[in-house]
């Protein structure tokens, strides 16, 4: 075949030593489930290295002052400030296209689908909250009932994909239908109970920017800046009013169109009408590449809005930004004063308590009243065991506790003992999801019995 017929590989892809060697083992990492979770452990590990061994240093970083200025206005942030109201936003961005992808194209599109996820998920949310009440009650830690709802996805999928052998393929699926519904439920609880009250006409400006977002939606505004100023826009309202600006990513994720702008088939025909040219010799001037720029128009306007965008954000927000998150926010003096205690206190207990416990009892309750109630079946494959084991894995709770806690708690012993409650109930949530699963499968293929015949 002649040169001119082949596809040319870029450098990463050929076949010299360091691409063969470094490159594609590299690229297979990053695309690989459980890639982002042990990058996030990675940065949470850094995290209590550098703030046990030099605290100062650490504080002195995440706590640098920044002066933002645009005109005559003038904003005085940290660092830290920045990450968790900035950086994050583009992961709740990116939580809101998941949610909006789920809900209209994907598992929990259709209702029945959705039941079993649904209530398993209301179960999640609502046990761990109860039983942190239950072990705060009355105490000046209690108003942190939030903190242990929340599941870390990329955590749990992460597990669920190292144990992948050993655990149904229905049951990755069940886990996102949980996730996208506790992502929500915990972006509810932010947004309504650990916000403050703030100038009605910030949160009217705010409301505006998203209206006018949605009107540029269904006028097929193609063009990305304008939903751009939009976005910071409603951001910096939003902020001004006293509510986490973070909700603004999820809002924008949930505007974001599900669906192309042209139909795939007629992309098709033109994608085979200019081939058809090429093969036939009637394209030969370098120079003629009208057909082709229309081709690559249309191929963009074929995949999704929603399909873009998610693509373009999912390395950054998992290889990056929650990284990052991490580094700044799970930095923990573990000496003998506070450990001790962080063990006498009842946040640190309730945390732990709504994470181990209060997950897989919440979720394995939810499915069992949607099955009993005749809205939805289990899985094919998937036992009561698996779901119990999948509830210790949505036990994991981390980034988004972690985010819950700075909201939660300003700071001092309260803010420490939550975050000892975490990292302990999150470590302990993962060893009790994988040892259930582990059980389930043992229980479906035990040693010695063979299949029988087809």
């Amino acid at each position: 075949m002649s040169p001119e017929h082949e596809i040319q590989r870029p450098w990463s892809r050929s076949e010299r030593r360091l691409p063969r060697a470094v490159v594609r083992p590299l690229r297979e990492f990053l695309r690989y489930e459980a890639s982002g979770g042990l990058v996030l452990l990675a940065a949470a590990l850094a995290a209590l290295i550098w703030a046990n061994t030099d605290v100062a240093s650490y504080e002195d970083l995440f706590g640098t002052e920044i002066d933002l200025r645009l005109g005559g206005l003038s904003y005085g942030v940290d660092l830290r400030f920045l990450i968790n109201d900035g950086l994050m936003t583009f992961f709740f961005l990116l939580i809101g296209l998941e949610v909006k992808r789920e809900l209209t194209v994907g598992e929990l599109a259709s209702r029945r689908a959705a039941s079993l996820p649904l209530f398993a998920a209301i179960g999640g949310l609502a046990v761990p909250a109860l039983i942190y009440a239950a072990v705060t009650a009355g105490g000046e830690g209690a108003g942190g009932w939030g903190i242990p709802i929340a599941t870390d996805t990329a955590f749990a999928l992460g597990v669920l994909a190292l144990l992948s052998r050993r655990a149904p393929p229905a049951l990755t699926a069940l886990l996102l239908g949980v996730a996208v519904i506790d992502d929500v439920g915990a972006m509810a609880v932010m947004s309504i109970f650990y916000s403050h009250g703030g100038e009605r006409v910030y949160l009217l400006a705010a409301l505006a920017c998203a209206v006018a977002a949605a009107a540029m939606n269904r006028l097929h505004v193609r063009h990305l800046l304008p939903y751009i100023a939009a976005g910071s826009a409603c951001w910096c309202f939003t902020l001004a009013a006293g509510v986490h600006p973070t909700v603004v990513g999820v809002l924008f994720g949930l505007l974001t169109p599900s669906r192309p702008f042209q139909p795939r088939m007629g992309v098709a025909r033109e994608a085979a009408l200019v081939a058809d040219e090429i093969l036939e010799g009637r394209d030969t001037r370098e120079a003629d590449a009208k057909p082709w720029r229309r081709l690559v128009y249309l191929t963009r306007e074929a995949i999704s809005p929603l399909n873009r965008i998610e693509h373009a954000l999912h390395p950054w927000t998992a290889m990056a930004v929650v990284p990052v998150f991490a580094l700044a926010n799970a930095g923990i003096v573990l000496d003998g004063a506070s450990v001790e205690a962080a063990a006498g206190s009842a946040v640190t207990l309730g945390v732990i308590l709504g994470l181990v416990v209060g997950k897989p009892l919440g979720l394995l309750l939810g499915a069992w009243v949607a099955v009993s109630l005749g809205l939805s079946r289990r899985p094919v494959g998937v036992s009561w065991p698996h779901i119990a084991g999948l509830g210790g894995l949505a036990g994991i709770g981390f980034t988004i506790s972690l985010f819950v806690t700075q909201l939660a708690f300003e700071g001092g012993e309260l803010l420490e003992a939550a975050k000892v409650g975490i990292l302990a109930g999150s470590l302990l949530a993962a060893l009790v999801g994988a040892v259930l699963l582990l059980i389930a499968h043992r229980r479906a293929h035990p040693r010695g019995v063979r299949p029988g015949p087809a």
